[in-house]
């Protein structure tokens, strides 16, 4: 092969190299940017929603008669705080017969408020976010037209334990003949109607099976726009499957039952800037390094002076920490990492709960607006920072986990390394499953989560596997914290360093064994790969 061939064999071999160096590094997920922003109703739901409208609200010129017993049983979404009457005027009477009582909460915080206003404002957006955060498109009603040819709700319909409500979209579309039924069978309630439609025959209503002939097929269309169900078991969270049938023809189609979820909205006054102080409480976990501990606190103080930081302490012999906006918790001696976690989680009464080693350093790049504003605009539950260590290297630790199904003796874990994907609007941010331990997050997600206090000294991705579907999880590698060096000569190790690498060494072989049993036993793993 003469030297001019050689050479571009050569470069042509380079080149193939380096495609396939970089096919095998390059991810397709890491150069698209997904938006996760809450948003607001688009066009294309509106449009949805008139169709709804459409197919539930039909046949207006046919009468109906209403049926008070049922209707008055009806959710009517304005409810009124009113105390009960006092029938009885006699000695006792509170005990004998009580009654209902009412507080009105709006005018009872709001008169004693210096600015009411500003306060249902803030309040109303906060609701609005959580109401945003929540939302699943899941939850929308959908009704699949009368192809079959009945018309029912494929899914959005939920009633409250022992409630009634009004069944959504109903309809019978079929050809013409003499009569025209339909049957409704439930499980877990009964059925009526709401209101009476002339030439329509109901049977078996306050029952789980219902039937409904007519031989108007329009008369019968518009009964069936108030049928009622009525759940009769009481379970906080379940669902019915409701059978519907026509003569030849049948569907299924569920209802939610369960109470509706609370918010957990927080006070945190209203401003056109982040309020930190406010809005996030710094946590952590010592045990022995008080020298870190105030280095710790010192550099917190110089960036943020009157955030609160929560202390969670195991030591044998604790030491006095103390100073404006510091709760320092004793805790029994030696019980541990994640337990320490749960003690300071437990005392965050702000929106948002960052953690930290006691060992890292704020530093200008500690920038926790930068992670407060990501929380406030995305869906995201917990956002990662990134490390910096003593040597320059930055790290973000970023994982994406997955479950394997495995059949009866367990199912698969997996660890990657990486991301899902960049998040729009935030270029130095990714979607991970598990980040770094250094993250801010939502407190009352968090409390949801716990941490296991099994594990004493070395634990991290047991939190996140636990997390796993309950929380939305991110990383920017534009918040940085440093973290105090490691790097010990083995001569000028105090007392109280080789203590502290006693505990924290000696059991991590222990710890490795409990992880193991939690994943074998707690989440039913059979095995576990990881990168």
């Amino acid at each position: 092969m003469s030297h001019k061939y050689m050479k571009y064999f050569k470069l042509t071999l380079l080149a193939g190299l380096l495609f396939v160096v970089t096919f095998c590094f390059w991810s397709p997920s890491s150069s698209v940017g997904v938006n996760i922003h809450r948003r607001q109703g688009r066009l294309g739901q509106k449009l949805f929603n008139k169709k709804i409208e459409n197919l539930t609200f039909g046949y207006p010129d046919i009468e109906y008669h209403i049926k008070d017993d049922v209707a008055r049983s009806l959710a009517q979404n304005s409810c009124v705080c009113l105390p009960g009457e006092e029938t009885f005027h006699i000695p006792f009477s509170n005990l004998l017969f009580p009654r209902v009582w009412a507080h009105n909460l709006q005018h009872a915080f709001l008169e004693n408020h210096p600015d009411p206003e500003i306060v249902k404002r803030h309040r109303a957006q906060e609701y609005d976010n959580f109401q945003r955060r929540v939302y699943s498109p899941a939850d929308m009603l959908n009704i699949a037209e009368a192809n079959s040819p009945l018309q029912y709700p494929t899914q959005g319909v939920e009633v409250q334990p022992l409630k009634t409500i009004l069944i959504p979209g109903l309809g019978l579309k079929q050809k013409e003949k003499s009569n025209y039924r339909v049957h409704l069978t439930a499980t877990l309630g009964t059925f009526n109607v709401a209101a009476t439609v002339d030439m329509v025959s109901v049977v078996g209503a306050g029952k789980k099976q219902m039937m409904l002939s007519s031989p108007l097929l329009s008369s019968l269309n518009r009964q069936l726009q108030f049928v009622t169900y009525t759940n009769a078991v009481f379970h906080p969270k379940t669902a019915d499957s409701i059978q519907f049938a026509t003569e030849g023809h049948q569907s299924f189609f569920t209802i939610k039952v369960g109470h509706r979820i609370v918010p957990k909205l927080y006070n945190s006054g209203h401003s056109e800037e982040y309020n930190i102080t406010s809005l996030v409480t710094i946590a952590t976990k010592t045990f022995l390094r008080y020298d870190k501990l105030q280095d710790l606190i010192d550099s917190i103080r110089q960036y943020y002076p009157n955030v609160t930081i929560v202390i969670a302490d195991d030591n044998e012999h604790p030491q006095p920490v103390t100073g404006p906006h510091i709760e320092h918790y004793i805790m029994p001696f030696g019980k541990g990492w994640f337990a320490g976690r749960n003690l300071a989680v437990s005392q965050v009464t702000t929106k948002y709960v960052l953690w930290v080693d006691d060992d890292f350093i704020f530093s200008a790049n500690t920038k926790l607006e930068k992670m407060v504003d990501i929380l406030e605009k995305t869906t995201l539950d917990l956002v990662g920072g990134a490390v910096r260590e003593v040597t320059g290297y930055t790290a973000t630790y970023r994982h994406t986990i997955s479950v394997e199904e495995g059949g009866p003796d367990g199912d698969c874990l997996h660890f990657r390394n990486g991301f899902h994907h960049v998040i729009e609007g935030y270029p130095s941010c990714v979607v991970a499953d598990a980040v770094i331990n250094f993250f801010m997050a939502r407190t009352d997600k968090v409390r949801q989560v716990g941490f296991d206090p099994r594990l004493s000294r070395a634990a991290h991705l047991e939190f996140f596997v636990d997390a796993l579907g309950s929380l939305h999880i991110g990383s920017c590698s534009d918040v940085i914290i440093n973290h105090a060096s490691k790097i010990i000569l083995p001569w000028s190790k105090t007392k109280t360093q080789k203590t502290y690498e006693k505990f924290r060494y000696t059991s991590v072989g222990v710890d490795k064994n409990l992880s193991n049993e939690i994943y074998y036993f707690k989440n039913r793993f059979k095995c576990m790969t990881s990168q």
